[in-house]
């Protein structure tokens, strides 16, 4: 049976163009916090995707090609922004057993700038090459891992997920050997845009070596660039307690599989980011996984929301250096109205039609998971066709999914969604857009054997944003 268990998107601004504005805030925060590297001197710099609408935001698209790939690609600094990438120090549970011995491995911090809603927003990398906490890695990425985030990032965007910003890809030139894929395989290195790289590894590193003073640092840099309403640790934490739920709760309506929710890959400001091997349902499994490691399926889809709740704990015990235990315990109890609340908006979001009373919405909601559960209706195209509410009823008796809607269940299914009123038509093509593991394979498939990049951008053009 499906258990209901009892964060900030990077918001579309109003404004057309925002002037470049550098903010290197980090540097407020001290050494203590960070260690300045370089980038890797790659072979190559093959640009392969900028993303124009993310780079408008924050006064960077007048850029040239030329300017993009030495920026973005050799990293040199911006203009009055941080004059050397700097590696973030942090800790963080790993399938919850702790790690004190990770850190920026592979990625830096680039740059800071503000948006024309003023909001701080980070540039970061992944793959740019090696750092004090790489271990025994290269410190690269793989041109299919960097394909696979910036697919990732557009489709969740488009459904309303609160993710970071894939905001440049560009090719290396470097042979890579990964257990996980055919090797030699091609390397890259990827920049992405979001609200904060803060993680909640960062407060534990802290709270490891009990240093209260940084930990004061830390929390006052938060409310000042990101809860400037939340005025002590303890509203610090019910403030992100709420973004991660309305991120959680985002994934579940998209069914979307994060793969490794480990705490250093969990951040303040509520963004999913950090893709590794995540995945998105074909069909509704409560226990698939995403992650080929994860044999015990601890981040298993339906186990999402609790892994989150626990990963807010060790938020919360980390706090507790410099905050009272009862006002953390306090904070933590926002988190499942909140996901509670988001769930049923991202379900009656993706139907098209109007919530009524919550008791009987939330009944809905654990309704169409059980029986999408139960039938195994193929996930993505039961979301297209009832994307409308029961006014979609005819065309979705018409598509690739109509054997699935018949039968006692479905009936049970329908009368309920029946009474709701629909807030939309519904889309026109029958074809639900998707992104199976499958379909990135095909895709990847012309990239690496003919360099041919067609079916990766029809992919991303397919995405177009869900209606509210």
């Amino acid at each position: 049976m499906w258990q209901i268990f009892y964060g900030p998107l990077l918001k579309k601004t109003s404004v057309n163009l925002s002037d470049y504005r550098p903010d290197p805030a980090i540097l407020d925060l001290g050494e203590n916090f960070y260690d300045a590297v370089e980038s890797a001197d790659f072979p190559k710099t093959i640009l392969r995707y900028r993303n124009d609408r993310a780079a408008k935001s924050v006064g960077l698209s007048n850029l040239s090609d030329a300017d993009w790939i030495s920026h973005f690609g050799r990293f040199k600094s911006l203009r009055d922004n941080l004059q050397s990438p700097l590696a973030l120090r942090y800790h963080g549970h790993q399938f919850q057993n702790y790690n004190p011995n990770i850190g920026d491995g592979r990625g830096f911090l680039f740059a800071q700038m503000r948006d024309a809603n003023n909001r701080l927003l980070d540039l970061g990398t992944k793959g740019s090459g090696q750092t004090p906490y790489s271990r025994r890695g290269d410190g690269r990425l793989t041109l299919l891992g960097g394909v696979r985030e910036v697919l990732a990032t557009t489709y969740l965007e488009s459904l309303g997920v609160p993710t970071s910003q894939s905001f440049s890809l560009i090719e290396t030139g470097e042979a890579l050997t990964r257990g996980d894929e055919p090797s030699p395989t091609r390397s890259a290195v990827m920049t992405r845009l979001q609200h904060s790289h803060i993680r909640f590894g960062t407060f534990q590193r802290l709270a490891y070596f009990e240093d209260k003073a940084n930990m004061e640092k830390l929390v006052s840099y938060c409310q000042t660039h990101f809860y400037p309403e939340a005025v002590s640790a303890a509203a610090l934490l019910q403030a992100c307690a709420v973004a991660s739920a309305k991120t959680v709760a985002s994934w579940m309506a998209a069914g979307f599989v994060h793969g490794v929710m480990n705490t250093d890959n969990m951040n303040i400001t509520g963004e999913t980011f950090d893709y590794g091997p995540y995945r998105f349902l074909p069909i509704l499994q409560s226990s698939f996984t995403a992650a080929y490691f994860d044999h015990n399926r601890l981040y298993a889809f339906a186990r999402q929301p609790e892994i989150m709740y626990w990963n807010l704990g060790q938020l919360a015990q980390s706090l507790s250096l410099i905050a009272d235990d009862k006002g953390l315990l306090k904070a933590l109890e926002a988190y499942a109205p909140a996901y509670r609340d988001a769930l049923r908006h991202q379900v009656f979001r993706r139907l098209g039609i109007e919530p009524t009373q919550m008791d009987a919405d939330i009944a809905f909601v654990m309704q169409t998971f059980e029986w999408l559960e139960t039938a195994e209706v193929p996930w993505p195209q039961f979301w297209h066709d009832w994307s409308g509410g029961a006014s979609r009823e005819e065309t979705a008796r018409l598509s690739s999914n109509a054997a699935f809607y018949s039968g006692e269940s479905f009936e049970t299914w329908f009368k309920t969604l029946s009474r709701y009123t629909p807030m939309r038509a519904g889309p026109v093509d029958m074809i639900a857009p998707s992104l199976l593991y499958d379909e990135i394979g095909t895709l990847w498939d012309s990239i690496d054997k003919d360099d041919n990049w067609d079916d990766f951008h029809a992919k991303l053009n397919s995405f177009t944003p869900l209606e509210n």
